[in-house]
């Protein structure tokens, strides 16, 4: 590494500290002159395409399905770091594929997959889009999906058939 201010390509480092899932950053004092500067490390991440549903590619963003779980979470009670932290999980079960290509619905059913943990509310608004829900019966159904994967199995009802 070289030194900023005198060119000299060898320094020491002096303290480390991660700043991030995918960087690092260093302090170091050159071995010549002793001034100290500090350098970043991050690692270099292949880029992701996603094939859409009309069969185009375009580069996996973080930043749309971000934009895409705001939309279902707004009006809930839910904190911007837990999207954020959505966001992370649904980037890195993406990257652990081998593939440098995935599928907008595989994108699709790992946030709903997410959502469906964190707030059913959020969940209906996001699969309303992305199933394309065409009427209140769509709605309905999968709002009665929702029901009966929640409802817990030992609490029957009085007057409930066995």
């Amino acid at each position: 590494m070289k030194c900023p201010y005198c060119g000299f390509s060898e320094s020491k480092v002096i303290e480390t500290r991660d700043v991030g899932d995918d960087a690092i950053r260093r302090r170091r004092m050159c071995l010549k002159c002793e001034r100290r500067f500090t350098t970043y490390e991050r690692v270099e991440r292949m880029d992701i395409y996603v094939i859409k549903k009309d069969g185009r590619r375009e580069r996996f963003d973080r930043e749309k399905v971000r934009r895409g779980i705001m939309k279902a979470c707004e009006k809930r009670p839910i904190s911007i770091e837990v999207i954020d932290r959505i966001v992370e999980e649904v980037e890195s079960e993406v990257r652990k594929s081998d593939s440098v290509e995935v599928s907008s619905r595989e994108i699709g059913e790992i946030v709903m997959r997410k959502l469906r943990e964190l707030d059913h509310v959020a969940y209906i608004r996001f699969a309303s889009v992305y199933k394309e829900f065409k009427d209140v019966d769509s709605f309905t159904r999968e709002i009665m999906l929702l029901k009966k994967e929640t409802k817990p199995p030992d609490t029957m009802m009085k007057g409930d058939v066995v």
